[in-house]
């Protein structure tokens, strides 16, 4: 095979890696670049055609008939950007050689991601969710709100076997979990799920300190805007999968158009590479500042994971909007995993959209506080922090 068909055909791109086990920070810096040297490249090209040029119309119809058979890359050339993209593609083979999967499929947000999953399940007839709480607001809303005919049985870890019915297409968890940072011993959930398909979001975690696939989840769901990104300029989703239940996912990609843009796959695949370096580095603020918050008499409560990361949560005794209001340094807002130190009142933005009663059984109280660390010095974010809360 040529270097040309290579750049051009994603499943080629998928099948050119390293027959040699490779060290995490070792692939995040060379999966889905693998094939560039041979080309005489070193940066990976952004493709940002729409349409391509074909002048085999009957070969054209049999790649799109197998394409509608089974949702495969097509082979060779690429055909149309809501196909796929091969700059996207680059970064669908890295992330799924992080998360340890055959494949992974992007798109044009974490919810679009979600979205695909739950219709891929609702298209066999599938459409009972089992989901524990907490989530991310957005998501727990989707399910609850039935807004693409599903229904969601809400249950403890302990009782996922007993709301499993014939009916049921998917387990929907997260851990460490938006907000709170609950943790779920996912080896334990994915057994409880038996043959249903179990979808881990691994948002905050990343597989840097997390790969579900290993401990029995099928589907690992990505807000790629977040870590993957990591620089607050891109919006994205990802899962990573089996190459069967991609293919159900590109199928839906292409019908309802939830595609990436290639410049997004291009800064995201590009996130990738210091994803490791990040990750470890404001995890290690994140410990110290959870450590000082803990022993802070103006705070009420930490919540910190035994995984680690960069992500805390805490309950003031103070009037939460006042400290908002009150840092410098640190930027309220939403969202999360850039590089630098986001503050959010979940309550009031993230999770709003979930009913308070809902939210305050999930363990989202109104005192509680997000905070997304970031890169900076450890000392520079408490001294904003110590100011922020005020005092007693």
């Amino acid at each position: 095979m040529d270097s040309a068909s290579t750049y051009d055909d994603p499943a080629a791109l998928r099948g050119h890696v390293s027959r040699t086990p490779r060290a995490l920070a070792t692939e995040a810096v060379h999966a889905g670049r693998d094939d560039l040297a041979r080309q005489g490249l070193h940066a990976p090209p952004i493709d940002l055609s729409t349409t391509y040029p074909s002048y085999d119309s009957r070969a054209e119809a049999a790649r799109v008939d197998a394409f509608a058979a089974d949702g495969a890359d097509p082979a060779g050339p690429p055909v149309y950007g809501r196909l796929g993209n091969p700059t996207v593609a680059r970064f669908e083979t890295a992330l799924a050689r992080l998360e340890g999967t055959a494949s992974a499929v992007a798109f044009a947000s974490g919810m679009a991601a979600l979205t695909a999953v739950l219709l891929a399940r609702a298209a066999t007839g599938l459409r009972h969710v089992v989901a524990v709480r907490p989530l991310y607001g957005c998501s727990d809303h989707l399910l609850t709100a039935g807004l693409l005919g599903t229904e969601v049985t809400w249950t403890d870890p302990a009782g996922i076997t007993d709301a499993l019915r014939p009916g049921t297409g998917l387990v929907l968890v997260e851990s460490p979990a938006n907000p709170t940072l609950a943790e779920l011993d996912l080896r334990a959930v994915a057994h409880a799920c038996g043959t249903v398909p179990l979808l881990a979001d691994n948002t905050f975690a990343t597989p840097v300190l997390q790969r579900p696939a290993a401990h029995g989840a099928r589907l690992v769901l990505h807000s790629a805007t977040k870590y993957l990104g990591g620089h607050g300029d891109v919006m994205a989703g990802v899962v990573a999968c089996d190459e069967e239940f991609a293919g159900q996912l590109r199928k839906i990609r292409f019908a309802t158009g939830g595609v990436l843009h290639p410049l997004a796959g291009y800064l995201l695949l590009r996130g990738l590479a210091t994803l490791p370096v990040r990750v470890r580095a404001a995890s290690a603020t994140a410990a110290e500042l959870a450590r000082r918050l803990t022993a802070d008499p103006r705070v009420a409560r930490v919540h910190y994971p035994r995984l680690g990361g960069a992500m805390i949560a805490f309950e003031v005794y103070d009037d939460p909007h006042e400290v908002i209001s009150r840092v410098r340094l640190i930027t309220p807002a939403v969202s999360l995993g850039s590089v630098d130190t986001l503050i959010q009142h979940p309550a009031s933005i993230s999770h709003r959209v979930v009913d308070e009663a809902d939210r305050h059984g999930a363990g989202v109280s109104d005192g509680l506080l997000r905070l997304s660390v970031g890169l900076e010095d450890a000392d520079d974010l408490w001294a904003d922090l110590d100011g922020a809360l005020g005092s007693l």
